[in-house]
């Protein structure tokens, strides 16, 4: 690691190849928590470059532990997180809200490393037992329209780097690439970013794939729609801007989504919204996030369409039905 640690600080780049061998030799334990520490901070100081980026990608894909959920055509919707924003559990609500619908889900998720909790946090408060058995998985997307999958589970790396990120608390190379190692390899992504070069990299690698996407990035900062601003949003067919008002009806303030101090208070939040139980700016958020995930199936006329969908899901009590049908299967 001695070396190639000062051939980055001399501001090179690796290999497609080099990096994954990188990756790999990361999830056999080979190198130390502070050589791994080392590694990580170059990429807080320079942006990472696509081969780099897909190098890592490889090594993940290559060691992960499989799943089988080919029966059902399945959805992720998820934010690589990093954007230091705090807010309560948007993607896995929102997943919640789609799979009240019909639509299957297969939601890829870990702790939270630089927010107080992630989507693995708030599953587990609620009772969720992670498992990568494919039989289980795939009789909970069966049964209640979504799964969960824990990526230490199913990516060694991410175990072995998962208290070197906790200790750093802040944004990594490795929420990149949460979105785009699913196991399930969805067939249809939406993903949430935290910057515009983000959203860049996304759509130049997601273009290469044959996965319908959208990738959400708000203008202020959040990586989801959070319609406290303008949201960017890239698809298979293009880019545009789009309004609060347009996505949400109206704009709500930071402090409407803000998530909580402690991993108890947010699971109190994630609950108390997902029975219909949430504020008005809340439920808008949540409905927003789904209604595009909705819309990205290519299943149905607009977004309009797709946004009712959303709110009868929710309001309906379906979403809550699906989430305690999830829970029952432990």
């Amino acid at each position: 690691m001695k070396e190639i640690l000062k051939y980055l600080f001399e501001h090179k780049t690796l290999s497609r190849d080099k990096a994954k061998e990188i990756l790999v030799n990361i999830s056999k334990g080979i190198y130390s928590d502070a050589e791994i520490a080392s590694f990580t901070t170059v990429y807080l100081m320079r942006s990472i470059t696509i081969p780099e980026l897909l190098g890592f990608r490889d090594a993940l894909i290559e060691l992960c532990v499989p799943v089988d959920l080919k029966a059902f055509s399945v959805l992720d919707i998820v934010g690589t997180g990093g954007d230091g924003k705090n807010t309560f559990n948007i993607s896995t609500l929102s997943c919640f809200i789609v799979a009240g619908t019909g639509q299957k889900i297969a939601k890829h998720g870990n702790y939270g490393a630089s927010s107080i909790s992630g989507a693995s946090n708030v599953m587990e408060a609620h009772g969720y037992k992670f498992s990568s058995d494919s039989k289980k998985l795939l009789n909970e997307v069966d049964k209640a329209n979504i799964c969960f999958m824990h990526a230490p589970l199913f990516h060694p790396a991410l175990k072995v780097v998962g208290p070197v990120r906790k200790n750093l608390g802040v944004r990594t190379f490795f929420n990149m690439l949460g979105p785009m190692v699913n196991p399930a390899l969805p067939e249809v992504q939406v993903i949430g970013v935290y910057n515009l070069e983000m959203a860049r990299i996304y759509s130049y690698l997601l273009q290469q794939s044959n996965a319908k996407f959208t990738i959400v990035h708000s203008l202020d900062g959040y990586d989801e729609i959070s319609l406290t601003g303008d949201t960017k949003i890239i698809t298979n067919d293009g880019e545009k801007i789009c309004t609060a008002e347009s996505l949400g009806k109206r704009m709500v303030s930071a402090e409407d989504i803000y998530g909580g101090n402690s991993t108890e208070e947010a699971a109190k939040i994630f609950l108390k919204i997902l029975k219909g139980e949430g504020s008005w700016a809340q439920n808008a958020v949540v409905i927003a996030n789904a209604a595009i995930a909705l819309s990205s199936t290519g299943n149905f006329q607009d977004y309009e369409h797709c946004y009712e969908l959303a709110v009868e899901s929710l309001e309906s009590g379906k979403a809550y039905q699906s989430f305690v049908k999830l829970i029952s299967l432990q």
